[in-house]
């Protein structure tokens, strides 16, 4: 996709879905920034939304939770799914932070990725939300898959989506665009059953032109 329509599309995306343009995730510190991130994983912001303050009233910082039994930390987290593995992440990723860099989150994608339980997209959600760094575009799924819908990708990989992402909008503009692809992925974009007439974008999408007006025909 050329780089003039990419903009057009984010322009638009960014005009409909602007509380996810102006709002940090969390508006936290990067320690809850960094365990809310962990906690997200295949499951909405609402659920980690619920759980959050219960978690954060019991263990403040890293120190706390890194020496948090685990038992009452899955308790705490087991309405956000996969608790028994969360829990293990985010109390490791904690003593980690403890042990290795004196209790602070580190502002790189290469110590952030040496933490439990943070890959590159969960490390490009903290760099961006907690310090305001775009590094890199953090592709989950729904991000996966409205690159591939939409056009700007043919990549079968997050690596090779992240890149071509990368290539085709300003790097100024990578945090904010997977927000927006998520709240678009959410809305309308949906897996099993998009909502391409109600799609802001859809005179600009490749799967509107290529599959859907072919169905419907």
């Amino acid at each position: 996709m050329d780089t003039l329509t990419a903009s057009r599309i984010f322009e638009t995306l960014a005009a409909h879905y602007s509380d996810a343009w102006a709002r940090k995730r969390y508006r936290s510190t990067p320690f809850q920034v960094l365990i809310t991130t962990i906690l997200s994983a295949q499951t909405t912001d609402k659920s980690v939304d619920a759980v959050r303050d219960d978690l954060f009233s019991l263990f403040p910082d890293p120190e706390s939770l890194a020496k948090a039994d685990i038992a009452d930390v899955e308790r705490i987290i087991h309405s956000t799914g996969f608790y028994h593995m969360k829990a293990r992440h985010i109390t490791a990723a904690s003593k980690a932070l403890v042990d290795d860099y004196s209790g602070e989150v580190p502002d790189t994608l290469e110590k952030l990725i040496t933490l439990p339980g943070v890959g590159r997209k969960t490390a490009n959600i903290v760099l961006y939300h907690a310090f305001g760094r775009n590094e890199g575009v953090a592709v989950d799924t729904h991000v996966f898959r409205l690159a591939g819908r939409i056009g700007f990708s043919d990549a079968g990989a997050a690596e090779g989506i992240e890149r071509d992402l990368m290539q085709v909008f300003p790097q100024e503009r990578w945090g904010v665009l997977t927000d927006l692809l998520i709240a678009h992925g959410r809305a309308v974009c949906q897996a099993r059953n998009p909502r391409c007439p109600a799609c802001p974008v859809r005179d600009f999408c490749r799967y509107y032109h290529e599959t859907f007006l072919k169905k419907s025909r």
